[in-house]
């Protein structure tokens, strides 16, 4: 987790200790859903540090329909949030709706939340439209001395958003992805890799590229991680950053054209010399 200013970590941690018995309460009332957003509203101004009036929009219109919240920085939109009565639990369908807005809009990001339960969605805009879930908490569990859990709050939070935090957390996660990974063992760096270590188990034995790739397919890599969307995604990422290295290596060892060499001036002749008259 990135390291959180104090001034945004003492409001994380004083906004928690304030709306936890709000959300336990309105939990316990069975609030609405339009009461939920009214808590939901100063959540995002008091915790998380976005302006409640111009930067925080409500019942946003999106092709005739409605999405609960909108966040806005620079009037660019940034961040939709979807949001359900605090008593009803999260589930699929309310998500499929969120995204369906943010998808209409062009925005990355969704917001799932009954003021508890939190997700955090990335869209995926690829045929069909589909979402990543990338990071989820439930209010009631944070604990304001808790570093980590005061850093599940700052991604969300104006500061965290304007450093690209969100962004940097994912990029992140998605290099631990079990599909990036799955795709990193089939390059043919770490197939070679795997084959000299192989050889120095077994000498004497013929071990082809090819053959390890075949066993890590059919029996070490699970099957889902070699199939669809996000493994296609995977390997189109590494074979573009082993472009951009190959580029670079190029660029790097390409000879260099030396500076032309300036013609000498011819010495002057003595004749080319006046000389003083004698007097």
């Amino acid at each position: 987790m990135p390291t959180i200013p104090k001034r945004v970590s003492d409001r994380l941690a004083a906004g928690i200790r304030k709306f936890q018995p709000v959300f336990l309460a309105a939990k316990n009332r069975d609030v609405n859903e339009s009461d939920t957003v009214v808590i939901l509203n100063d959540v995002f101004a008091e915790i998380l540090g976005y302006d409640k009036y111009f930067e925080v929009t409500s019942e946003f219109a999106i092709r005739g329909t409605y999405c609960d919240l909108a966040i806005k920085l620079d009037s660019k939109l940034q961040i939709l949030v979807e949001v359900k009565a605090v008593g009803i639990d999260l589930k699929d369908q309310h998500v499929k709706q969120a995204v369906d807005y943010a998808a209409n809009q062009g925005v990355e990001w969704v917001i799932l939340t009954n003021g508890i339960q939190w997700r955090i969605y990335r869209v995926i805009f690829a045929k069909p439209i589909d979402q990543e879930l990338v990071c989820e908490f439930n209010f009631l569990e944070l604990s304001p001395k808790s570093e980590d859990q005061l850093g599940l709050l700052y991604l969300i939070t104006k500061e965290g958003w304007l450093k690209s935090v969100m962004n940097d957390f994912y990029q992140q996660r998605q290099a631990l992805s079990r599909f990036y990974i799955g795709a990193v063992l089939l390059t043919e760096p770490v197939l070679s890799a795997i084959r000299r270590e192989l050889k120095r188990v077994s000498p004497d034995v013929r071990i082809e590229v090819d053959q390890i790739e075949t066993v890590l397919k059919q029996e070490v890599i699970k099957r889902d991680v070699l199939e669809g969307d996000k493994h296609i995604e995977a390997t189109r990422t590494l074979a573009r950053i082993a472009n951009r290295a190959l580029r670079a290596a190029k660029t790097t060892t390409a000879p260099q054209p030396s500076p032309a060499s300036a013609p000498e001036s011819p010495s002057p002749s003595a004749s080319a010399v006046p000389s003083l008259a004698s007097p």
